[in-house]
């Protein structure tokens, strides 16, 4: 008999009682252990993810907008041969098919303009916009409603909502 009239016996178990408990403990503390370190990464894949998300919208959308930037360079420096093919266009000569012909180029360099999604600015007989228009010149006309355009020098051009050039216009009162 050993300590307090315990047995060697009962000592023994005890350890072993001990030491389970303890072994227990530690497969719960490790458990726990686990699940807090699945739960962070669980949280750092979400994020990873979103963040990978958002890179992908937003490179898309600068592809988009680096696209029309080019596009709109592209259209800009075509628009002076769009400008003297229609004054071509409106000068009278005799010679009829060589008429036809400037204005079948005109038509083909105009399409494949409008495939890139390039339209005119409206102008005589709208109101004036100076996101849209350039005013050149104001005259007072009683017919006319104010801020009406009366003529145009220039044509406009724009690409969906981004304007490549503003048309040069005449606006009344």
């Amino acid at each position: 008999m050993d300590e307090e009239g315990k047995t060697n016996e009962e000592l023994e178990e005890n350890k072993e009682t001990n030491e389970e408990v303890k072994q227990e403990e530690n497969e719960v503390k490790s458990e726990e252990t686990k699940s807090n370190e699945l739960e962070e990464l669980n949280d750092r894949y979400k994020r990873l993810f979103a963040e990978f998300e958002n890179y992908k919208k937003r490179t898309q959308k600068e592809s988009i907008s680096k696209r029309a930037e080019i596009t709109a360079d592209v259209v800009m420096s075509i628009l002076p041969v769009v400008d003297n093919l229609e004054k071509a266009v409106e000068v009278k000569i005799e010679n009829n098919a060589y008429q036809d012909g400037i204005k079948l180029i005109l038509r083909q360099l105009s399409d494949i303009l409008k495939k890139f999604g390039m339209e005119e600015i409206e102008t005589v007989g709208h109101q004036f916009d100076p996101e849209l228009h350039e005013a050149v010149s104001h005259i007072e006309d009683q017919e006319k409603g104010p801020n009406e355009i009366v003529q145009e020098y220039r044509k406009g051009y724009k690409i969906g909502t981004k304007v490549v050039r503003h048309a040069m216009v005449v606006v009344a009162n």
